[in-house]
């Protein structure tokens, strides 16, 4: 038995508080891709999932990307579709050696200006998805086939997330991705089978 959804992504939203002129994120729960604009379309930076209002997500995000938990890349290298790191993040505490804190007070204000930089060109896609289960899937293959994209799209998103993967006592499960924009989202396949 193979079940069958259609997921629809909504966007592009910009980052809350930075996104300028671009609509707000809904108040939803889901996946999100972090895009950049890229040859009539958008590239995958990465994805995500949250079961809280997408903007309280953002607003937490928001926060990381300052405190130096996350990587930051250079935004005009990423619409380019190159990989140009500014600051490779703590990554939630794993790698905050007393040199790598010093290292990142000394820096802090590029780095604080490169994650702006980086959070208001980031273009949002968004899925509402209420099953916790189905989003962690969604991303995990979202993730997985990126990785598996010829360069550019390979290059661009972080290695080494959290993810979870489809259990093999999970009934297999076919995502229709169905984009409400006239744009591609580049590295998003129409089909997915998780």
């Amino acid at each position: 038995m193979i079940d069958m959804i259609d997921v629809e992504w909504l966007g592009p939203f910009g980052w809350p508080k930075l996104g300028g002129k671009l609509k707000p994120l809904p108040k939803t729960q889901g996946v999100y891709l972090l895009t950049v604009e890229y040859q009539n379309g958008f590239l995958i930076y990465a994805a995500g999932v949250t079961g809280r209002p997408m903007p309280e997500r953002f607003d937490e995000h928001t926060r990381e990307y300052m405190k130096g938990t996350y990587n930051v890349l250079d935004i005009v290298a990423m619409k380019a579709g190159f990989r140009k790191e500014v600051w490779h993040g703590f990554w939630m505490g794993k790698n905050r050696s007393h040199e790598k804190q010093a290292n990142f007070k000394k820096k802090q204000s590029k780095i604080s200006n490169a994650a702006r930089k980086q959070l208001t060109g980031f273009r949002i896609f968004t899925a509402a998805i209420s099953n916790k289960r189905r989003r962690e899937r969604l991303e995990e293959a979202i993730m997985d086939c990126l990785y598996k994209q010829p360069m550019p799209l390979c290059d661009l998103p972080d290695r080494g997330m959290m993810l979870s993967k489809s259990k093999p006592s999970e009934t297999p499960l076919i995502v229709k991705n169905k984009i409400k924009c006239s744009l591609a989202l580049y590295g998003l396949p129409d089909c997915l089978e998780i």
